[in-house]
């Protein structure tokens, strides 16, 4: 079984321990060439491309002008479940898992990224800011869906392969899922939700939503769940499962809400 996330716009600059292995993205050819095509637009290109402020182009030139393999202090690399800083990661909180976890997950556990296509924990990144709704205009298309193409989908594969149970588990948005072509994974999909319930009413609430799916990334890593009859037992920060809310591919998990009245 294989669990996937979405990546953070936020991210955490502070050096990780020097202990902590680390590991080569499968895609990081691609990355380059991506960042590549980045470096060479004007600032006020990815300034409308992304829709971010002045300053924010600014640092997004000057990180793409000095990404370069192989990737060392220099340049802050740093290992992706430590790097990525938003709602989905704190629910992880990659930082207090001990390696032996980290390293479990390498198989079990991966961030979909505009830049990078598939990453694992351990997988050694640049900053960086590139969503994958991006439009990015390449050899490829308009688009870093079609520049990325089947490749995501192959990397995913290649990770499960040799897993007895092959099933993904989408736990990302669905501006980075849709980076994937569930046709042509080796695997069944299993999709988790999480809601609150306020009034006798179930609703998604994003924020809490993405904390949820960072928790139930750390529930996989900690139980060392291999089948999505595993995901079941999720029941951190008062979530249960509703098998009456449930599908054998859509998974909901329900909470009294926590949003004041």
């Amino acid at each position: 079984m294989f669990a996937v996330v979405s990546p953070a716009k936020s991210l955490n600059l502070e050096p990780a321990s020097p202990s902590l292995p680390s590991t080569t993205p499968a895609l990081l050819e691609e990355a380059e060439r991506l960042a590549r095509t980045c470096r060479n637009l004007p600032q006020k290109a990815l300034r409308d491309m992304m829709d971010i402020s002045k300053d924010l182009a600014k640092l997004n030139a000057e990180r793409f002008s000095a990404f370069e393999i192989p990737f060392a202090g220099g340049n802050h690399a740093k290992q992706a479940a430590l790097m990525f800083n938003g709602d989905v990661y704190r629910g992880l909180g990659a930082s207090s898992l001990a390696v032996d976890d980290l390293e479990w997950a390498q198989g079990h556990f991966g961030i979909l990224s505009g830049l990078y296509g598939l990453l694992r924990p351990l997988d050694l990144i640049q900053p960086y800011r590139l969503e994958m709704g991006t439009s990015l205009k390449t050899r490829r298309g308009a688009t870093l869906y079609r520049w990325w193409g089947d490749r995501v989908t192959k990397a995913i594969n290649d990770v499960t392969d040799g897993h007895a149970d092959r099933t993904v588990v989408n736990l990302a948005s669905n501006e980075y899922w849709s980076v994937v072509l569930p046709r042509e994974l080796h695997g069944p999909v299993v999709t988790c939700h999480f809601k609150e319930v306020r009034d006798g009413q179930a609703k998604i609430i994003s924020f809490f939503a993405k904390q949820a799916r960072g928790a139930m990334a750390r529930y996989i890593i900690e139980q060392r769940i291999e089948s999505p009859d595993g995901l079941r037992g999720f029941d951190r920060d008062g979530y249960a499962f509703s098998p009456e809310h449930s599908t054998e591919r859509d998974l909901e998990f329900r909470r009294v809400s926590r949003v004041a009245s």
